[in-house]
């Protein structure tokens, strides 16, 4: 589908947005230009169809740690891994090899879990390198203590390690985390530039009790110079936490260019920086026809604004039309002031004036009197932004791509990408369209590459023949990363291949002969016929023209099965795969309750029996095992109460593999953060595990796993955050199971019950003993009982009802006139009455009970609602959605009720 948008360029090139503008009000207050002018938009262009690009996979699985690539004349692309290696894929065999290797300093030597961010960290053609094959790297050498800017030659695919003449190098502190920066880019005046970080700690101070929180490190007590990022960022006199800018000489010598933030000979000032106040800088870019300089600035942790230190943390991207002061470690995002604080006592002092900044750290060598501050070009947190709410919310890591051109025999992307800045995330994943006016204002974004997957995207930019690679770190930290790769991403302005959506199996197992149906879900965006070639594993090939096939197996086994779909042109897409088992049915497993199948009720006893057939085999009663738990949960327009719902374990585990969680853990090993196996582990003895686990995700957490915090994720629904918990939980090797309820019983529910208790899950599962050459096959059936009592929170549904919350409690406000509120889904066999507890509750209101709709069956009907609504009996067994409708007597209701619980009276 195409949408048109028309160019605002009247509003834009009459000068109504300053520059540098940028708030929640930009589009609308652009808009409203626009209406104002009696110019009309000048072009209206299509959006170009996402399912047009395409990620074609260079490399994938080979790389470890890869940070920044450059690619070659040729088309070879070197690529620098944060562990010194330099590596070479080769466009015309398709290989990857290594082409030299620095030795860097990349782990700490003698600090026990603190990991080190140094080593080889960023790469860069020389603007000549077809002539002289001149290669820059930025690293962190052994030996000295500094990070180091050489240069070197390529010379028969090989970094020739003794060509390298040292451009630069500076002090950094070792032995501590993070923040290196490393990106190297040159501009259109052929200007070398290349981004520092701040060499901070974020983190807290051991045994300290003042510290960071995730806010601007500022602590300037002695020897505890890695707190106080004013030493390095914030310092005239250091090249920490910049990007400088400067003009190598043939000799690897170097010049100042005009413009930079400090003059040649400035006192407490290093003329080299061209921007300062950074913090992470990790990837820069530079427009090739502007010459403005571009950077993701990977920003602080704390999750909420603090009226003792300030703004909470953002992430930026940030653009440079001249040499400048951006802000760090004084202010962030929009200019938002941090205040100054005393890490002894804990009080804080006035905040910084943005256009005043003073560094009065006694760790700062440089000017204690700062340039003027500029904002942010896009800021945003963990949570969702109000003034750029395209970014989404979660983790983030801020990282700049180049402004995209087109250019005579050099096209590959539509026109409407002229001038757009391409920014990514490395957390997130996602890669945006930044729309700038012709002065370089933001406008707006909007999704790039929104159908590719990329895994941690680190660095991209364009090649010879101005396409897009993108190097992918993969989701792990610190590791061989399987989905770590090289992309290259092509535009197909013609014939596109078809859109593969699922592959699914009517009934993964069976006995033989074991009678496989299969149907894909593909679409076609030119409309075209297709072909199916069905994989059957094991050698079996099946070609049909419709997406359905179905095939016999007469051996046993497991079948990997997929499929790739053909368009008339040949271009092709494959499937997901699915396993299959020939020779060994999944068991069926189901529960028998006797009474209401929606609610339990305190003290009434709930009869249950397992029920588990096995086909081909005799079921072991033994390898039946039944639990119950009480957990809190599902609101009433969430999923219908007691209908099968999936295993808990692989429910969690399929909403984990959706979240960032895989960015950051690993099931069995460590990455940044820890495995979930250890998270398993650790808290196996803790009560409510899953609950603490919940609050942290969603919270965020610090200092439990060492120094690396885990950001906030406010976004995520606490139902899903908890199955994620839940499955954890069932991970660790210490993990144990209590025995068995029996196959058929009955649970007494507690007399009274809060909202920990919310639901009652009754849990089967059976497995079987697999058969020749075959792993067992399990089967679960979950049934949700929630409480009978139903809190106004939970209840989602409702029309004319207000909300009110008070002291964390919410309650729904009765209508004015009338309304009602739904129940989704319940079962209503052995409920005798509906209860609604009302605060200030008054005979001024009627209430009926409907199945089906607000005007459907009336089966209870009381004057006055405060004594409950009794109903007819239902015994159909079926589920109904209830509504309660409320009538007011008159209009004027003065004092209207409040609605805290409803209440399930059973018969």
């Amino acid at each position: 589908m195409k949408t048109s948008f028309a160019l605002l360029i009247s509003g834009i090139a009459l000068g109504l947005l300053p520059p540098l503008t940028r708030t929640k009000k930009t589009e609308t207050l652009l808009l409203n230009n626009l209406k104002q002018s009696k110019l009309k938009p000048k072009l209206s262009i299509d959006t170009p169809d996402q399912n047009r690009f395409v990620k074609v996979s260079l490399v994938q699985g080979q790389l470890t740690e890869p940070t920044e690539l450059a690619v070659l004349p040729n088309y070879d692309i070197l690529v620098s891994q944060r562990r010194g290696e330099f590596m070479l894929y080769k466009n015309s065999t398709k290989t990857l090899k290594e082409a030299g290797k620095l030795e860097v300093y990349s782990k700490t030597l003698n600090t026990p879990d603190v990991n080190a961010e140094e080593g080889l960290l960023g790469i860069a053609l020389d603007p000549n390198f077809a002539k002289n094959q001149y290669v820059y790297a930025f690293y962190s050498p052994v030996k000295p203590s500094v990070n180091r800017l050489s240069r070197f030659k390529l010379i028969n695919d090989k970094i020739n390690l003794a060509s390298e003449k040292v451009v630069l190098e500076f002090y950094s502190q070792r032995e501590i985390c993070c923040h290196t920066g490393g990106s190297i880019a040159f501009g259109p005046e052929g200007y070398l530039y290349v981004s520092t970080g701040d060499n901070s700690t974020p983190f807290d101070a051991p045994k300290s009790k003042y510290v960071n929180n995730g806010y601007a490190p500022l602590d300037n007590r002695e020897g505890f110079q890695q707190y106080d990022a004013r030493r390095s960022a914030g310092n005239t006199n250091d090249l920490r936490g910049k990007v400088l800018r400067i003009k190598v000489n043939e000799d690897a010598t170097y010049s100042i260019p005009d413009g930079n933030l400090f003059p040649k000979g400035q006192e407490k000032t290093k003329p080299e920086i061209y921007v300062m106040g950074n913090r992470n800088p990790y990837r820069i870019s530079v427009d090739q026809k502007t010459g403005f300089l571009y950077w993701g600035e990977v920003g602080p942790d704390a999750s909420n604004d603090d009226a003792l230190r300030g703004p909470r943390g953002y992430d930026e991207v940030n653009q440079a039309r001249k040499a400048g002061f951006f802000g760090w470690p004084l202010f962030i995002g929009n200019n938002y002031p941090y205040k100054a604080y005393d890490y002894t006592d804990g009080k804080n002092g006035e905040a910084f004036d943005p256009k005043a900044g003073l560094n009065n750290s006694p760790n700062n060598t440089g000017l204690s009197s700062l340039p003027p501050a500029n904002p942010a070009f896009i800021w945003y947190p963990y949570g969702e932004s109000k003034e750029f709410p395209q970014v989404g919310a979660g983790g983030r890591t801020a990282m700049a791509g180049p402004v995209y051109y087109s250019r005579p025999g050099a096209s590959p992307y539509p026109s409407y990408y002229d001038g757009k800045l391409i920014i990514y995330e490395w957390i997130r994943g996602w890669v945006k369209a930044v729309t700038m006016s012709p002065a370089g204002d933001y406008v707006s974004m909007e999704p790039m590459l929104s159908n590719i997957s990329l895994a941690a995207p680190i660095d991209m930019e364009l090649g010879p023949d101005n396409k897009l690679y993108i190097l992918e770190y993969g989701k792990g930290w610190f590791s061989k990363n399987p989905d770590a790769g090289i992309t290259r991403i092509d535009y197909m302005a013609g014939n596109r291949p078809p859109v593969v959506k699922n592959l699914e199996i009517e009934k993964t197992s069976g006995l033989l002969p074991y009678k496989l149906v299969a149907k894909v879900d593909v679409t076609d965006p030119d409309g075209d016929a297709l072909t199916y070639v069905w994989n059957l594993g094991k050698g079996i090939k099946k070609t049909t023209t419709t997406p359905e096939l179905q095939h016999t197996f007469t051996k046993s086994g497991e079948y990997a099965i997929s499929v790739q779909v053909l368009d008339k042109d040949k271009a092709s897409s494959k499937s997901n795969t699915v396993t299959v088992y020939a020779g060994n049915e999944e068991p069926k497993v189901d529960i028998a309750l006797t009474g209401n199948k929606s609610f339990y009720f305190p003290g009434k006893p709930i009869n249950y029996q397992v029920l588990v057939s096995d086909k081909g085999a005799a079921v072991n009663k033994s390898r039946i095992y039944v639990s119950n738990t009480y957990t809190e949960g599902l609101d009433m327009a969430g999923a219908k109460l007691g209908h099968q719902q999936a295993a808990q374990t692989l429910v969690g585990k399929a909403i984990m593999l959706k979240a960032d969680c895989s960015t950051c853990h690993k099931i069995s090993t460590k990455s940044i953060g820890p495995a979930f196996t250890q998270v398993s582990a650790k808290y196996q003895t803790k009560a409510k595990a899953a609950d603490y686990i919940t609050s942290k995700v969603i919270n965020g957490s610090k200092g439990v796993w060492g120094e690396v915090p885990m950001p906030a994720h406010p976004t995520m629904k606490a139902a899903d955050v908890k199955e994620i918990a839940e499955w954890i939980m069932t991970l660790s090797a210490k993990s144990t199971t209590g025995p068995s309820l029996p196959a058929t019983g009955k649970i007494v529910p507690p007399a009274e019950t809060n909202k920990d208790k919310s639901v009652l899950n009754i849990k089967a599962t059976y497995s079987d003993l697999g058969a020749a050459g075959l792993k067992p096959l399990s089967n679960t059936k979950v049934l949700n009982l929630r409480s009978n009592v139903i809190n106004a929170a939970d209840i989602k549904d409702i029309s004319d009802f207000g909300r009110k919350d008070a002291d964390g409690v919410q309650s729904l406000i009765l209508p004015q006139k009338a309304g009602w509120i739904k129940l989704k889904g319940i079962d209503l066999t052995n409920v005798a009455a509906f209860n609604l507890n009302l605060e200030n509750a008054n005979a001024d209101y009627s209430a009926e009970i409907r199945l089906g709709g607000k005007d459907g069956q009336v089966i209870g009907k009381q004057g006055s609602i405060a004594s409950g609504v009794a109903i007819s009996p239902v015994t159909d067994g079926k589920f109904h959605d209830v509504y309660i409708v409320v009538k007011a007597a008159h209009e004027d209701v003065k004092d209207r009720p409040l609605l805290k619980t409803v209440t399930v009276k059973p018969i």
